[in-house]
């Protein structure tokens, strides 16, 4: 059965990919055997983050890459990562509404991912996510972040070109500084250039690059900055461009400098996994003991306080000493 539906997605069956991806966002069983299954099969599509502060217009500017790199006949993998509805749990905009021209495209691929009100990076299921589309041979991935906290920084994990959006008049160059994502940005785009002090975010932008230059050097990458006006499809050909050359520029990075990279982001992802997993299957014992619904009601009677039984539930099961009996020892 499980490799029976790894056969399917890797020949490029939709239906079957967009199911597993479904399946990986609620947490269905069985979806890691099928993820075991297909991650042979992926590290060969090109991995590329966008991300930027809400509002810059980066669904617009995904939305022109992918006419982009089908014009050229490119294949195209987009997970759109959302805010989280608190009612259902799924993402609020679903599949993008600016991208569904491209809905009818069979070399286009495009799902719209929950964070699960996670906003301290990336969830495992985008990275997931990104498998199934590699796996399934999509010549690029675009994975559109929120653009809220860590995520703005954790795509350079995934990605292998991070481009970073920003509009004039927001504050953004005060705040790539200030959320770090400055350093992990590959090339920046002005977006809404058309807008006044958009030269003024250009000298900003272009003033943080000379204070990193050596840092730039040692890497052999400057990221460029690019204007453009994305509902106009303007710019966005010379977005492409620079894809490339990025592209280019990494293959041209030794091989041993190539399998340290390579290391470092295995290893955080795999520490990141392990990190899910423990939270995921400690919370599904303590959720479902016995004990979890006694402290429930001896909360809502007033017998008991949220923080006593919070202790209780936590460290009883991990033989650690909770508040209570830490102060009883002193």
């Amino acid at each position: 059965m499980v490799e029976s539906i790894v056969e399917k997605i890797v020949s490029g069956d939709v239906r079957a990919a967009a199911k597993l991806i479904r399946d990986i966002d609620d947490g269905a069983p069985g979806a890691r055997e099928i993820l075991k299954g297909l991650y042979r099969h992926a590290g060969r599509a090109y991995v590329i983050g966008v991300t930027g502060a809400p509002g810059v217009g980066k669904s617009t500017v995904v939305d022109q890459m992918v006419r982009g790199f089908r014009k050229n006949g490119k294949t195209v993998g987009v997970l759109a990562v959302d805010p989280t509805s608190p009612l259902s749990g799924g993402a609020i905009l679903g599949d993008r509404i600016r991208m569904q021209r491209h809905s009818l495209d069979d070399g286009v691929f495009i799902r719209s991912l929950a964070t699960r009100g996670q906003f301290g990076g990336l969830t495992q299921s985008t990275r997931s996510a990104i498998v199934v589309l590699d796996a399934m041979g999509k010549d690029y991935v675009i994975v559109e972040t929120v653009g809220v906290g860590q995520d703005e920084i954790d795509i350079a994990t995934s990605a292998h070109t991070t481009v970073i959006v920003v509009v004039p008049g927001m504050g953004d160059h005060i705040q790539a500084i200030k959320a770090g994502i400055f350093e992990v940005g590959d090339i920046f785009l002005i977006n809404k250039s058309d807008r006044p002090d958009a030269q003024k975010t250009s000298s900003d932008l272009k003033g943080m690059i000379d204070i990193s230059s050596k840092k730039f050097e040692k890497e052999g990458w400057e990221p460029p900055i690019l204007m453009a006006e994305a509902m106009n499809n303007k710019g966005i050909a010379e977005l492409l461009d620079e894809i490339e050359k990025h592209r280019r520029s990494r293959e041209a990075v030794s091989r041993e400098s190539v399998i340290r990279r390579r290391k470092a982001i295995v290893r955080f992802e795999l520490i990141d996994m392990i990190r899910s997993r423990l939270i995921q299957e400690a919370l599904r014992r303590i959720t479902h003991s016995p004990q979890f619904n006694e402290c429930v009601d001896c909360i809502t009677d007033g017998s008991k306080a949220i923080y006593s039984a919070c202790d209780e539930l936590l460290f009883a099961p991990l033989n650690l000493p909770g508040t209570e009996d830490t102060e009883h020892s002193r």
